[in-house]
């Protein structure tokens, strides 16, 4: 429980830290997303290292929303879609780094900025397990996030 704590902390002081490099009102997020890319690409290296090789991408998905969601987040992910053309949707009902927004357009309009180092991890622990994807996340109603994977073909 303490560790999760202090996870929320570090995450919101990095929020902070990374709105004031950028400029306050500054609305580019690229930072947080590469920092979170190198933190997933690294913390899937450990943590799969005694782990098996995947089958295919939709058991690699499925450890992400399992496994990997639960080592970082405390939980697994409560959905996971797929339209079977390389596009998965995974859904968290009560995501931990906006449980405290509120759903106030001044809310919406930042979390932005809260999800793009979540988006970042979930990329970098795909493209170390070798799954290329862009990932994007959507608020509608606070703390319920879809994030959107989208695979990118190897061609």
């Amino acid at each position: 429980m303490g560790d999760d704590i202090l996870l929320d902390f570090l995450h919101m002081e990095f929020v902070s830290l990374m709105s004031k490099l950028n400029g306050e009102n500054s609305t580019d997020v690229s930072r947080q997303e590469n920092v979170g890319f190198q933190v997933g690409f690294r913390y899937i290296e450990k943590y799969t290292r005694e782990w098996n090789r995947f089958k295919d991408e939709l058991d690699i998905i499925k450890f992400v929303c399992k496994e990997f969601w639960s080592a970082i987040f405390g939980k697994q992910a409560d959905t996971l879609r797929t339209n079977h053309q390389g596009i998965y949707v995974l859904l968290d009902n009560q995501f931990r780094f906006i449980l405290k927004i509120s759903d106030s357009q001044q809310g919406l309009n930042s979390v932005a900025k809260y999800l793009a180092f979540s988006c970042g991890l979930i990329r970098g622990a795909l493209s170390n397990l070798g799954v290329n994807a862009v990932v994007t996340a959507e608020v509608s109603t606070p703390p319920m996030v879809k994030f959107q994977i989208q695979i990118q073909s190897q061609s």
